[in-house]
């Protein structure tokens, strides 16, 4: 069998994301057939050595990929300090090692993924891999076609560029505007940066798509598993 990446071999177990797996490696934390490796690029051959973790060995898990409609009020991470909701809980109780692939606000709603697959986590939030997210925001006052072309021109908030490949005003009165972005950067909290940065407030934001995979009709609160045609159409170029 080929030599694969120590931090591949952990992601695919679901153990961790590419990049957490990478610091488990650099912290000393893996053992190969009981010897520490802490350098990362390491290869080696999963079916013929034993990969541990803290001395726990690593197994290989059938990867999962959930769907799911987060609704406003919960976070999406695995465990909160304090103990606020996280998306963990609107999931089956034997789905515990899944983590969310990237973050919506607490604030906002709508389409997440979350699976034990590092690699395909990597693919979907690195800004390399572009993947494009559409959003519906609900903003107060009239947004103006200057105001849209300036969101596709880009914006500067905090340093930094904000910028959406697309933009699209559904409709708008004197007192409310309802717009559709479609971002590739994935940059924290942007759609909410980007209409804050020309003096707008967001009332309620949804992401209604990720890449392909649409959120249609699947009610606030509720999941699904994707099927292999969809994780592959996600994931177009993967080796």
């Amino acid at each position: 069998m080929p030599l694969v990446r120590l931090q591949k071999i952990l992601a695919e177990a679901g153990v961790a994301s590419r990049r957490a797996a990478e610091k488990l490696i650099v912290d000393g934390h893996v053992t190969v057939d009981g010897a520490v490796i802490d350098t990362l690029g390491a290869k080696v051959d999963p079916d013929a050595v034993e990969v541990a973790v803290d001395g726990r060995p690593v197994r290989a898990r059938k990867k999962l990929y959930v769907a799911l409609h987060k609704p406003p009020g919960f976070l999406c991470t695995r465990t909160d300090p304090e103990d606020r909701q996280t998306v963990l809980e609107l999931l089956p109780k034997e789905w515990s090692n899944l983590y969310p692939v990237g973050r919506l606000d607490r604030e906002s709603e709508g389409l997440i993924f979350l699976t034990n697959d590092g690699d395909f986590s990597l693919r979907l939030t690195h800004p390399r891999f572009g993947v494009r997210k559409k959003y519906i925001a609900h903003v107060e006052g009239r947004i103006d076609q200057p105001a849209l072309a300036s969101f596709t021109e880009g914006v500067e908030d905090a340093g930094e560029v904000l910028k959406a490949e697309r933009a699209r005003l559904i409709s708008a009165n004197n007192s409310h505007s309802v717009v559709e972005l479609e971002l590739a950067q994935g940059k924290n909290r942007e759609v909410r940066r980007l209409f804050a940065a020309l003096g707008l407030e967001v009332v309620t934001l949804r992401r209604t798509q990720i890449g392909p995979i649409r959120l249609a009709e699947l009610p606030a609160g509720k999941w699904r598993i994707l099927s292999p045609a969809e994780v592959k159409s996600l994931l177009p170029a993967r080796d």
